[in-house]
């Protein structure tokens, strides 16, 4: 059994340096995954620090991403996932060969829990639940980059982070692909330090689950293997058969995502073909990233800046490549980033993937405090000022207590409302009609459904409900199907404002 004395105290290394650790004298029984026993996971419970803290803040984590999960309704992207998830397993991977730019995995989990109903919340416990997992996921990379104070500390920051809660409560891959690619650095950083073939292996095959989760998970697990390949040249220098190991986890990789890689190349060629249509390019994408990573304020932002720089110097100071690594994770993505803004849609929450990076450069701040004040109060002041920072911003104010998306729900109802038999409702732009029709049926309320993207088909629906009124249901993203603005003239010199819905405009014919 695990020992412990009365009154925790900081231990000292092997060097006779303190080290700051908050279960004092109490040595944990399990070392491995075959001490793990009942009465070992006990005398963790109730001894602990560390352990007591994770399950409260997982505990925490849960309650704020599962609170009012179905509160708002659908919007686009979550009705694009509706539309594939309702689609059978070989139609979901001949949809993604086709050219949706999601990768098939997501779509295949949501369409198993299809069965278990039809409605927001359905949809929407998937991310959910891997939102929630992330947490003790981020205290692991945290530990095993430098210490269980880093870990625990990124922890709470992941716990309470707006930009988190935000993806987890929303029926995308985002939170399932952040969830495989922490669970990908636990194993990386396992494997730099103890080159074990089976921690790279393992590295391999959570990387290839993240990139069957979303695409761009691709950016940071290319970073690692860059990353691992530099570290080894000195060894390689002596021996080729040191990046055996390294081939063997890019083997996994490969071999898990070979039809998907192949599928990648066609998606990514079609997808650069036109430019992007939406998003931020060029260097915004940096400021904006670290902004909603923040908690969406600027004041907390650079305050986490600040704490990020200071947590780089002393990743350096604890070990140069330690340094490098956390340098290398957070800015080639972001270089890689600005330049494919240029080719392709480029927005912050494809870069949810560098919240464990951004989290654990802020906590190894906690270090240079510890040195003046040597007291373990200071990871928990630490993890105090950061929580309260989350807590404090605009976010949670109105989060919980208003729309943070359209409200399709609610307009569909306003429509059912006004409409009569009959009636055109035209959908501007046309894809508009899968939050729309994921509430609203046509069928019930005798009206004809269209769809349009320019101003021809605007006037060509127009001119054939001559002898009806037309109804048109316009939201932001005409200026993406169709940059040249021609709709929106159309719409302003044929038509007359109804009624609003937050990001949802109506308009009938003038």
């Amino acid at each position: 059994m695990a020992k412990k004395r009365e009154g925790r105290k900081d231990r000292k290394n092997t060097t006779g340096v303190v080290v700051c650790d908050l279960d004092g004298d109490y040595t944990s029984p399990v070392l491995s995954c075959k001490d793990i026993t009942p009465a070992h996971v006990k005398s963790m419970v109730m001894n602990s620090r560390y352990v007591q803290i994770l399950l409260s803040l997982t505990l925490i984590g849960a309650i704020l991403r599962f609170f009012n999960l179905g509160f708002n309704s659908l919007w686009l992207d979550e009705a694009s996932t509706y539309t594939f998830a309702k689609m059978s397993i070989p139609e979901i991977w001949q949809a993604t060969a086709a050219g949706e730019f999601n990768p098939p995995l997501f779509y295949w989990i949501e369409h198993i829990m299809l069965f278990f109903g039809n409605n927001e919340v359905i949809l929407r416990f998937v991310p959910a639940l891997f939102g929630v997992l992330t947490i003790p996921l981020v205290y692991y990379v945290g530990k095993e980059f430098a210490d269980r104070n880093v870990g625990i500390i990124a922890a709470a920051i992941c716990t309470f982070s707006p930009f988190l809660i935000q993806y987890s409560q929303e029926a995308r891959a985002y939170s399932m692909g952040l969830f495989f690619i922490a669970f990908a650095m636990v194993f990386f950083l396992k494997a730099i330090k103890s080159d074990n073939l089976t921690h790279w292996i393992l590295f391999g095959l959570m990387s290839a689950l993240a990139f069957w989760s979303h695409f761009y998970t691709l950016v940071i697990i290319g970073t690692l293997f860059l990353y691992a390949l530099a570290v080894k040249i000195p060894e390689v220098m002596k021996d080729i058969r040191a990046f055996k190991p390294i081939v063997g986890a890019g083997a996994v990789f490969a071999i898990v995502c070979l039809p998907l890689l192949l599928a990648t190349i066609q998606l990514f060629a079609k997808r650069t073909a036109g430019g992007p249509t939406f998003g931020i390019q060029g260097l915004g994408i940096i400021p904006e990233t670290f902004w909603q990573l923040s908690g969406f304020s600027i004041w907390v932002m650079y305050l986490f800046l600040f704490l990020f720089v200071i947590g780089i110097v002393q990743a350096f100071l604890l070990d140069r490549n330690k340094g490098i690594l956390l340098v290398v994770l957070m800015f080639l993505p972001f270089v890689i980033s600005w330049f494919l803004s240029y080719r392709i849609p480029m927005v912050p929450r494809y870069l949810i993937i560098l919240a464990p990076v951004f989290f654990i450069g802020i906590a190894l701040a906690y270090k240079p405090v510890y040195s003046f004040i040597n007291n373990r109060g200071v990871v928990y002041g630490f993890m105090a000022v950061l929580v309260l920072l989350s807590v404090a911003t605009p976010f949670y104010m109105s989060y919980y207590s208003g729309y943070s998306k359209e409200d399709w729900r609610g307009f569909s109802g306003q429509i059912n409302q006004i409409t009569r038999p009959g009636d055109f409702i035209v959908l501007v732009p046309g894809y508009m009609a899968q939050p729309f029709d994921y509430y609203y049926s046509n069928s019930s309320g005798q009206t004809f459904e269209y769809g349009a993207s320019t101003a021809d088909q605007l006037a060509a629906i127009a001119s054939s409900g001559a002898n009806n009124t037309v109804y048109y249901v316009v939201t932001a993203d005409i200026s993406s199907a169709d940059p040249s603005g021609n709709a929106v003239k159309w719409l302003e010199e044929h038509t007359k404002g109804v009624e609003t819905t937050p990001g949802i405009y109506l308009f009938t014919s003038g």
